[in-house]
């Protein structure tokens, strides 16, 4: 029986980088039923909808989908449809692995980290409120009037909720992924010096968890901190477990530590739903130019091969993607030493080099 995936092309080079990911898949002869859906530029031209409701009827009815990258304005204009699908679908878990890939530019060999982000609360659930509106003005003299700390007027604001609800699920997450991937420490990343009502309550909440599972180790450190020490010796890390912002900072931060955005994969995890994507934007500059890395997305694909039970499989396409970067050759200029290097190859180009390596490794 087919399995149906609902597949997001995206916009920028996220139709490209989606097309390869496919293309591997279907290389692998993985029986898939790919159901096309719309978001973003794209599906606003052609549905009058940034996020249209089929979209997510899509992805609700099939349960698992693959996306490419999707633009999001900066400072103006919607916002981000990709928190927009993570908050709809209730994918309250951004799962990203980063390790070491020879043949890349990294300067770290032996990193392995498991970043686990909670995707639910904290500032990206776009409470906010603009300078100036008299809404805004209104909650600030009510701030004021209850709070030891003053807010200045003319101040926006954006509101930061965390819940023990949230706080517990995606702890509790990190220490089964843990298990399930034979990892040894799951580290809390956290600002509670500062925060103690907020970040305080993820941290509480994290050693509450921890002390059910005595058998993996646990430990807590200070977000900047943290970024010091990736930098310094990545190697000491295993599982970190983050509310949002700090997850998005700190995964493209060990992004940078094995070689780029252009290999890093991710995936958004739900109690019913499962969203696979790179972790690296819609790049438009580059749209349509066969010009950006396709790894992250066809390791995202892997993600999503392994959740769907298909072990085997997405251990083929992970070794087929590692064969190509290591022999350096068919790979993108991201890939090279000298990014100016007249013997990178393109998008198609590398992913033919991937499914060569596929085809070569399923004999």
């Amino acid at each position: 029986m087919k399995q149906k995936v609902t597949l997001i092309p995206g916009d920028g080079v996220g139709p490209e980088v989606a097309k390869a990911a496919q293309d591997c898949i279907d290389a692998l002869g993985v029986d898939i039923d790919w159901e096309i859906a719309l978001a973003g530029e794209p599906a606003l031209k052609e549905k009058g909808s940034l996020l249209p409701r089929e979209t997510l009827e899509s992805i609700k009815r099939n349960k698992v989908a693959l996306k490419g990258p999707i633009t999001t304005p900066v400072g103006k204009g919607f916002r981000s449809i990709n928190v927009a699908l993570r908050q709809e679908l209730d994918l309250f878990a951004c799962v990203r692995p980063s390790y070491y890939i020879e043949g890349t530019n990294s300067k770290y060999p032996g990193t392995n980290l498991l970043i686990v982000r909670e995707n639910s609360e904290d500032l990206y659930t776009g409470v906010e409120f603009q300078e100036g509106e008299p809404a805004t003005e209104d909650l600030i003299t009510r701030i004021n009037n209850i709070s030891e700390k003053k807010v200045r007027p003319g101040s926006a604001i954006s509101i930061k909720p965390f819940s023990q609800f949230a706080c517990d699920r995606i702890t509790r997450y990190a220490f089964e992924l843990a298990k399930k991937e034979n990892r040894k420490k799951v580290t809390c990343v956290h600002k509670a010096n500062i925060m103690k009502f907020t970040d305080g309550l993820f941290l509480r909440t994290f050693q509450e968890v921890a002390s059910l599972y005595p058998d993996i180790e646990s430990g807590d450190v200070i977000v900047d901190n943290l970024s010091m020490q990736l930098v310094m010796r990545p190697q000491a890390f295993d599982v970190l477990v983050l509310p949002n912002l700090y997850g998005d900072i700190i995964s493209d931060l060990c992004a940078g530590l094995i070689g780029g955005l252009g290999i890093a994969a991710g995936a958004n995890m739900g109690t019913e739903t499962a969203l696979f994507e790179p972790v690296h934007g819609s790049a438009p500059k580059y749209a349509g130019k066969n010009k950006v890395n396709p790894t992250a997305t066809i390791l995202s694909a892997g993600l999503m091969l392994k959740h769907l039970g298909l072990t085997k499989k997405a251990e083929i396409l992970e070794k087929a993607v590692l064969a190509v970067i290591k022999k350096g050759k068919s790979v993108t200029y991201d890939l090279k030493p000298d990014r100016n290097d007249p013997t990178a190859v393109g998008t198609k180009e590398m992913t033919q080099a991937i499914i060569k390596e596929i085809k070569a490794k399923s004999r």
